[in-house]
């Protein structure tokens, strides 16, 4: 019994003695290289073990292995014993352990990890910091995208950690976390050095369609296309070019947003300091058309002077059209200066200003009573509109075209396109308006037909007309209308049945109304007037003889 407890009291502490020396496996021990061979090291781990390593597993990416017998180093044993009687034992997996506790480290604070890109996969690079390879995201490779990443891989640099993932072995970094670093911490200190007003050299970065971005030594600023220049910049690209170096003004600092505001204008004269004195208002000037709108079209002056020449101000027959159909880009236009307002940089401009108004010119050329031709423009229900010398309209009103029809009734006579004649009436140059006559046409034709013929007088005319009122004469070409009630001295003949169209009979005028084209005419009057002439002359209603006997007589001396 004592010999039996005496050799489990030796095999116990064996086995405490061989749990204490020897390593566990899956764990990093050192050893020492006693051989180099065949592209292997030998290494001795203790515990009378050994194992061989690839050289290459010595060598850093893009690097030959630098191992001597010797040296010592840390290897990850696998195994204590593998076919061959040998641990197996990798460096390999012992950097990438030792990695993994320092990365591990360095995420937790933040911290920068120094690597290489040594190798291209789907959507980025791989990256070895050390032993453990990490994924190098494309989007996180520059601030900007990067084309051709050669010049990077096998070098050095540092990383930050973005993920990681132990029991999965992922580690996700970033470059481009730590160039934005670098250049937040390059802005700040170029932007501590800048002031307001401070007149810099930069070089043009980029252009784009508001501006450019000039970039003054690590740090961007905006040059806004509204700063190019005191003229109108279409595009930036009109004045600027990437690369190009440009002294630019420091117009305003957000040191907040790091934003930097640039003025290329700033450092030429203002135009706007002389405006008033080189364009008075009422001058004439030349210009050129840079911008057309629905309200206008904006003219250049100079270099830095637009003015705007209202749609109103464009044309003095042209009404309610766009401007395009009256000027167009770049054309060359003569304008006067309507108002300048220095506070609000604006400059008025008339375009019609520049000739005559037709209207004016048309009263000087054409007073009232002047007969005219032109062509039927539109017709409305009140009236013509008749197309006129200066490109502008006339208008004869329905009351004006005829005397002897309603003017609802005439007006069906005219069509667009035909040409008329007409008498001016008037022309109001402040209302743009001329009133025209087609029936004072006739008024002539009447002067003309009733010359000599005055009040009293007996004419004689030919009946045109019989209606139940009277009937309708003619002298001369001009019409008129005697009355039932003149047809006759006595009652009973005042009938219009007893005339006939074409009839010749004497009448007495007993009104000239030149203006109305009407003559007034009556039978009865003239009958009165001769039964007066014959009391006269053949007697009285006192001789005794009765006024059939002196008509009588008249008449047989007659």
């Amino acid at each position: 019994m004592a010999e039996r407890a005496s050799m489990e009291e030796f095999e116990a502490l064996l086995n405490e003695s061989l749990e204490i020396d020897t390593p566990d496996e899956g764990s990093v021990v050192k050893g020492r290289v006693i051989a180099i061979e065949a592209g292997q090291a030998i290494i001795d781990v203790g515990y009378k073990m050994e194992g061989r390593v690839d050289l290459k597993e010595f060598a850093n990416p893009g690097e030959d292995a630098a191992l001597s017998v010797g040296d010592e180093v840390e290897v990850y044993l696998d195994r204590v014993e593998n076919a061959r009687g040998e641990a197996s034992i990798s460096r390999e997996k012992a950097r990438r352990e030792e990695a993994w506790d320092r990365l591990e480290k360095a995420y937790a604070a933040e911290e920068r990890v120094e690597g290489a890109i040594f190798g291209r996969v789907k959507g980025g690079f791989t990256v070895d910091l050390g032993g453990a390879v990490a994924f190098l995201p494309g989007s996180q490779v520059d601030v900007r995208p990067v084309r051709d990443a050669g010049p990077l891989m096998g070098l050095k640099q540092p990383f930050q950690i973005l993920k990681m993932d132990r029991r999965r072995g992922n580690i996700v970094v970033s470059r481009r976390a730590i160039l934005e670093e670098s250049r937040a911490e390059q802005r700040a200190e170029v932007i501590s050095n800048l002031s307001e007003g401070q007149v810099v050299d930069g070089v043009v970065k980029n252009i784009t369609e508001y501006g450019a971005f000039v970039d003054l030594g690590g740090v961007d600023g905006l040059l806004h296309v509204t700063d190019m220049a005191w003229r109108r910049v279409n595009h930036p690209s009109e004045i600027l070019a990437i690369g190009e170096t440009v002294k630019v003004q420091v117009i305003k600092i957000n040191r907040d947003s790091h934003r930097i505001s640039l003025g290329m204008k700033q450092l030429q004269a203002d135009p706007w300091d002389t405006v008033a004195e080189k364009f008075p208002i009422g001058s004439v000037h030349a210009g050129r058309v840079t911008n057309i709108t629905d309200y206008g079209a904006f003219v250049e002056l100079e270099a830095g002077i637009e003015g705007l020449v209202h749609v109103s101000e464009m044309s003095w027959t042209k009404k309610n059209v766009h401007p395009g159909k009256i000027v167009s880009t770049s054309q060359e236009v003569e304008v006067m200066v309507l108002e300048i307002d220095e506070a609000k940089r604006r400059v008025s401009l008339g375009l019609k200003q520049t000739m005559r108004n037709p209207w004016e010119v048309f009263a000087e050329t054409h007073p009232a009573g002047t007969v005219i031709e032109g062509e039927v423009k539109n017709i409305t229900e009140f009236g013509l509109f008749v197309g006129l010398e200066g490109d502008i309209d006339g208008m004869v009103h329905l009351s004006d075209i005829s005397w002897d029809a309603r003017g609802e009734d005439a007006i069906q006579d005219f069509r667009k396109g035909d040409v008329v004649k007409a008498v001016v009436q008037e022309v109001d140059i402040e209302k743009e308006r001329i009133s025209l006559s087609i029936k004072a046409l006739e008024n002539e034709a009447m002067a003309e037909a009733v010359e000599g013929v005055r009040r009293g007088d007996v004419i004689t005319v030919a009946v045109t007309a019989i209606e139940d009122g009277g009937i309708e004469v003619e002298y001369n070409g001009a019409k008129s209308f005697i009355r039932r009630s003149d047809l006759a001295r006595d009652r009973q003949d005042q009938r219009p049945e007893r005339f006939g169209v074409g009839d010749k009979i004497d009448v007495r005028v007993t009104n000239v109304d030149s203006k109305s084209r009407r003559l007034g005419l009556s039978i009865k009057a003239r009958e009165i007037a001769e039964e007066k002439e014959a009391v006269e002359q053949y007697g009285s209603s006192d001789s005794g003889a009765s006024l059939g006997d002196i008509l009588g007589a008249a008449l047989k001396n007659r």
